[in-house]
């Protein structure tokens, strides 16, 4: 409504929307209602509202007048009586005095008695109080030390049940690993005998390898030394048969010779026969000649062999070294012990990852409690808000979320519970970055219905500056949090205002002085507004502690997961190292039997290739032997053919020369002396031939082989294998003694924790009975000290009764002089009790007198001068209503007058345009002297002055007289046709609105019931309305008269059950309206 006034409408001028049912209303009104109308639109109706509430309160003014009046009167006659009774009054007033000092002495006395046990009670109350507070947070603390012990023995429990198991598989791991080690003892015990004969043979073998060289090294010896001989031997036995042969030869040329001439007939044909005879010697040379050739290449190639075998051996044997020398370094002791050490160190580490492991379940479980446990605290809205935020953060990956204030702050275990009363639930607020990202989470919140949380944006919130007192009694609770500075606003929002206090009373001394609220570690609060609010905290429901347990343990877990995730990096490490060593080590064995195999083929090769160089050897021999006979053939040959070719071309004779003769004759005794010379010479080369045979048959067949066998029993690979499996087996039985022994030692261990968890399963029965019996201890004690504790409430109850007992007594007493409070104060309470009996004898003589006469006269004395003050108060408001009265009336006339003349002069003004030719004209209807009304047709009489009450009655009508002609008389509403009553109806209005004009007009068919004439000139008004005061007007019509002065038209359609409104032009909407007149007219 105000809106609207602010825009220019008119809260008494409701014609600015004028309905259909208005014109007609209009038209059917009285004379009394145009009035009413009029003071409706200058707004008298507010003046006679407020005029008729100033005559009630005079009414009620002038009723109170005479009540006090009445009173007055009363409590004059009253105060003659009292004051006649004011002297015996006097007396007994003296004695009363008396009578209450020595009362309120008793009493007082009394009541510092019951005050003075009443504080002996409430310090005992206290200290029983205190001590069942301790012993109760005993009990409470004994049930927690049990819940913890009872969780203790079942994870004890637990564990001795893993404990005994391990121990089993211990046991049985340990009886596994003797067996194998005793298995193992055997097998080294067993290798080291075979050893020890082996190196007892081997030492047999040594020596006779000794002896046995020495035989080679002089059957060796014996046959260098026969070899000489024996070639010389076989040389001169070939010359000496060479030369007999020669001899032969020569010898049988000369009988040959001697006998030519008797053999041939001529020397022709001893000539051809010499041609035959040396034709046939040169083929057996050319064939000898070619045998000694190819004997000479064998002998050659056999040589070549000899020397490729004697290469071969030398390979075979630098090879042997080798593999002897890689046989020997190809050992593992030292990869075996650093693989040892390997598994050791990964042996330690399974044990350390079983820890942490363990150490870890352990720490989520106790998050996992701690968790549960905070939740139990936290309301349930907010435990669903903040699930539901982490949750949307991780969906939605929102960034700018912090996290509640209970997970931002950290501060020392004392302060958790001032932290904790001082926050409330304000420790689950959410602090964001921005309030978009507040505003982005609850939308989601919303949707998902996913519980309630606050939250403080950081670039909304900023530090209230607070001024803290300096006192060493005094902390502010914010200077004892731990939180990042970003996070400072938010912190200060919730925690600036308040400060840590020493005690209560520190406390209310600072809430009442600096305004702060004021915590002190025990939970007691004082607000700055006075409230006080304290009692128990149980710290074991601490939120923060909960907190605490889950922040802390978090941290060791996260730290505890690095040192496991280390751990097993460290472990993939160390297998892949130990994988290479056992790789190696594998390798390591198959090249050393690779090795073990190529030593002996490469034995057996030079035993091979010894064998085919003594065959090479004895098929060279053979071939030097038949060389040599060849040799000797071709030599024999040349000289027959020699001798032949001498023969040639000399005389056939029968004889021989002298010089053949003697040659003759020489030659067949030294045949014969070669011939015993070749048999001597073949006798010695028989002789050392069989010798020198018989030594190499003996180095060959015997003293060689036998040398090789004792050479393979002193083999180094025979004995680097039975070293091999010796050590093998020795470290075998290492390792078995270290199993033995870490399965002693894991035995030992497991059972000394065994004894331990037992020793501690005792020692938890142990406490656990003496916990029992101290809670019975305490549970006695307890139900001795509430009974004492309600003998003393019960006491208490007593003394505070008697306590206000004498209160009320003393307040009963009334006021009291200043000297009743000390003269008796020195008195025995005996003494008082004798004074206190004789006053109130006394007192029985006055037990006739008004005892409340004094006070009654006082009383009546004020109760007439305060009426008499508010009588005369009235008299002035009287006199002040009247005038405001008085006032109100002039303005209502003046309101009603000045309204009608700007209302009747429209009206003469809208009625000439209407109707041309036409006027018209408003008449005041006035109340005269009596009841009939008389006409006024002057619109400029002034205001007229009355008497109170007739002004009200003033103008009684409003009267409307127009001619439509201009002529003749005007006529009355009663004389006029409905089309003039509406033309009569809107002047009105029009003249109303240009009295109170308004930013624009809603006319609902103000045109329905009027002649065309007339709805053209209110259309023509209402364009000229328009245009000159920029005045909107608003119609509804179904004429055509209004259409054709519209700026804007809309048509309105309804079609199922749907009404729309479309702009429609002048010439549809003439169209529509000729429709529907014809259609109406049909």
């Amino acid at each position: 409504m105000n809106l609207l006034e602010s825009a220019g409408f008119s809260r008494s001028n409701p014609y600015y929307v004028v309905q259909q049912g208005k014109i007609a209303s209009l038209t059917l009104m009285k004379d009394s209602e145009r009035l009413d109308l009029l003071k409706e639109i200058g707004g008298t109706r507010v003046y006679e509202e407020r005029r008729r509430e100033s005559l009630k309160i005079m009414q009620e003014t002038g009723n109170k007048r005479k009540q006090i009046i009445q009173v007055v009167q009363y409590l004059d006659e009253r105060l003659k009586e009292l004051d006649e009774e004011k002297e015996e009054l006097r007396k007994y007033q003296q004695l009363d005095k008396q009578r209450k000092s020595l009362e309120y002495t008793i009493y007082d006395k009394e009541l510092q008695d019951a005050r003075h046990k009443l504080e002996e009670v409430e310090e005992v109350r206290a200290k029983v109080s205190e001590t069942s507070a301790e012993m109760y947070n005993a009990v409470l603390d004994s049930h927690e030390r049990l819940k913890d012990l009872d969780k203790m023995s079942k994870d004890l429990t637990k564990e001795l049940q893993s404990l005994n198991k391990d121990k089993e598989a211990l046991e049985i791991q340990q009886a596994e690993a003797i067996k194998k080690q005793t298995a193992l003892e055997l097998d080294v015990k067993d290798l080291q005998e075979r050893m020890s004969g082996n190196m007892q043979a081997k030492e047999d073998a040594i020596k006779q390898l000794l002896l046995l060289q020495k035989e080679i090294e002089d059957s060796t010896e014996e046959l260098n030394r026969i070899k000489p001989l024996y070639d010389s031997q076989v040389k001169k036995e070939e010359n000496i048969t060479k030369g007999i042969m020669e001899r032969e030869k020569q010898l049988s040329i000369l009988y040959q010779k001697q006998g030519r001439a008797t053999q041939f007939s001529s020397k022709a044909a001893r000539d051809k026969w010499l041609q035959k005879e040396i034709a046939d010697l040169e083929r057996v040379l050319s064939s000898n000649l070619m045998q000694e050739q190819k004997l000479q290449e064998e002998i050659f190639k056999l040589n070549e062999e000899l020397k490729c075998l004697d290469d071969s051996i030398e390979g075979r044997k630098s090879e042997i070294k080798e593999l002897e020398s890689s046989i020997s370094q190809s050992r593992f002791n030292t990869q075996k012990t650093e693989r040892d050490k390997l598994q050791d160190k990964r042996k330690s580490l399974w044990e350390k990852e079983s820890k942490l492991s363990a150490e870890i379940d352990n720490l989520k479980a106790e998050v996992e409690k701690a968790e549960k446990s905070l939740d139990h605290a936290t309301p349930g809205d907010v435990r669903r808000g903040l699930n539901s935020i982490r949750r949307i953060c991780r969906e939605y990956n929102i960034g700018g979320v912090f996290g509640p204030i209970i997970e931002l702050l950290k501060c020392d275990e004392k302060f958790f519970t001032a932290v904790e009363v001082t926050a409330g639930n304000s420790l689950f607020q959410v602090v964001v970055e921005k309030d978009e990202v507040s505003t982005q989470i609850i939308r989601h919140l919303n949707s998902l219905k996913g519980g309630r949380v606050t939250f403080i944006p950081l670039n909304r919130v900023k530090a209230p500056h607070v001024t803290y007192p300096q006192s060493s009694d005094v902390i502010p609770l914010l200077k004892k949090l731990n939180f990042s500075p970003k996070f400072a606003p938010a912190f200060a929002q919730v925690f600036g205002r308040t400060v840590i206090c020493r005690d209560i009373d520190v406390a209310t001394r600072v809430a009442r002085t600096d305004g702060l609220d004021c915590i002190t570690l025990e939970g007691d609060q004082v607000s700055k507004k006075g409230g006080m609010t304290g009692g128990f905290y149980d710290y074991r429901r601490s939120k923060l502690k909960f907190m605490n347990i889950i922040m802390q343990n978090t941290m060791s877990i996260n730290k505890k997961e690095e040192e496991l995730k280390g751990i097993g990096s460290e472990l993939q490490k160390l297998e892949q190292k130990i994988t290479a060593f056992v790789t190696e080590q594998q390798q390591l064995d198959a090249k050393r039997v690779l090795d073990k195999s190529l030593l002996e083929q490469h034995k057996q090769d030079i035993a091979d290739a010894n064998k085919q160089k003594q065959y090479i050897s004895k098929s060279l021999e053979n071939k030097k032997k038949s060389l040599a006979d060849v040799q000797m053939q071709i030599d024999q040959l040349r000289a027959s053919m020699a001798m032949k070719h001498a023969e040639m071309g000399t005389e056939l004779i029968d004889h021989l020369t002298p010089e053949e003769k003697d040659l003759l004759s020489r030659l067949n005794p030294e045949i014969t002396d070669l011939k015993e010379q070749l048999i001597n010479c073949r006798s010695d080369r028989i002789e050392t031939e069989t010798r020198k045979a018989e030594l190499e048959t003996n180095l060959t067949t015997n003293l060689k082989r036998r040398k090789q066998e004792l050479e393979a029993i002193i083999s180094v690979a025979e004995a680097d294998a039975l070293l091999d499996e010796a050590e093998l087996k020795r470290q075998e039985l290492m390792d078995a003694k270290l199993l033995v022994e870490d399965a002693t030692q894991q035995l030992k261990r497991v059972s000394d924790r065994i004894d331990e968890q037992t020793k501690q399963l005792r020692g938890i029965k142990d406490e656990k009975n003496n916990l029992r019996g101290l809670e019975d201890a305490y549970e006695r004690t307890l139900q001795d000290e509430a009974k004492e504790l309600e003998q003393l409430l019960s006491k208490r109850s007593n003394l505070l009764a008697k306590q206000e007992e004498y209160s009320k007594k003393i307040r009963e007493l009334g006021p009291l002089s200043s000297d009743a409070f000390e003269t008796y104060k020195r008195k025995q309470m005996k003494e008082l009790q004798k004074m206190l009996h004789r006053c109130n004898e006394q007192l029985q003589q006055f037990s006739h007198v008004n005892k409340k006469a004094l006070d009654q006269y006082v009383n009546f004395t004020e109760q007439r001068e305060e009426l008499q003050k508010r009588q005369a108060e009235l008299d002035s408001g009287d006199e002040k209503i009247k005038e405001l009265i008085a006032v109100l009336d002039q303005r209502k006339d003046e309101s009603i007058e000045r309204t009608f003349k700007g209302v009747a002069r429209h009206f003469r003004e809208v009625f000439s345009e209407l109707v041309q030719g036409g006027h018209g004209h408003l008449v005041m209807m006035k109340k005269k002297d009596g009841d009939h009304a008389a006409d006024d047709d002057h619109d400029d009489d002034g205001p007229r002055e009355a008497d109170l009450e007739g002004r009200v009655e003033k103008y009684i009508g409003v009267k409307v007289k127009v001619s439509f002609t201009g002529q003749g008389e005007t006529q009355s509403m009663k004389q006029l046709s409905g089309g003039q009553k509406t033309v009569v109806a809107l002047t009105l209005i029009f003249a109303i609105q240009r009295c109170d004009p308004a930013p624009f007009y809603l006319f609902d068919e103000i045109d329905a019931a009027l002649d065309p004439q007339y709805r053209t000139a209110v259309g023509n008004m209402i364009r000229r309305l328009a245009d000159m005061a920029n005045t909107q007007f608003i119609t509804t019509t179904f004429r055509p008269e209004l259409v054709k002065v519209a700026d804007q038209i809309y048509g309105v359609t309804h079609k199922n059950r749907v009404s729309r409104v479309n702009v429609v032009s002048k010439e549809d909407a003439l169209d529509f309206i000729e429709h529907d007149q014809s259609h109406n007219t049909d």
